[in-house]
């Protein structure tokens, strides 16, 4: 039986790195600021997040004020958080505000 050789694991490496390099690099201050808040404020996971901005949309409470446009925070969060599960990554190991 062939085994897989060492070198093509690490171009799968090479591959997905790339990806997420890119990710990064195309990410709006907007985005990076999402980033930033999920790790400092809540706990590296989108989830609390989320229900924040949604609460605020319909009157109940919520933690945090972010920004005026909440259902572009919303679609943004949606965004990376699919990039993270497919990448199985977190976005606040790779993303500093400039």
């Amino acid at each position: 039986m062939d085994e897989p050789s060492k070198n093509s694991n690490k171009v799968g490496k090479t591959s997905a790195s790339k990806v997420l390099r890119d990710f990064v690099d195309r990410l709006s201050d907007e985005h990076r600021m999402l980033v930033v808040l999920k790790a400092q404020l809540y706990g590296g996971t989108w989830e609390p997040m989320l229900d924040d901005l949604k609460n605020r949309l319909v009157g109940k409470p919520y933690i945090f004020k972010l920004v005026n446009r909440i259902n572009d925070d919303i679609e943004r969060i949606q965004q990376m958080q699919i990039f993270e599960e497919e990448q199985n990554v977190d976005l606040a190991d790779y993303v500093e505000l400039p």
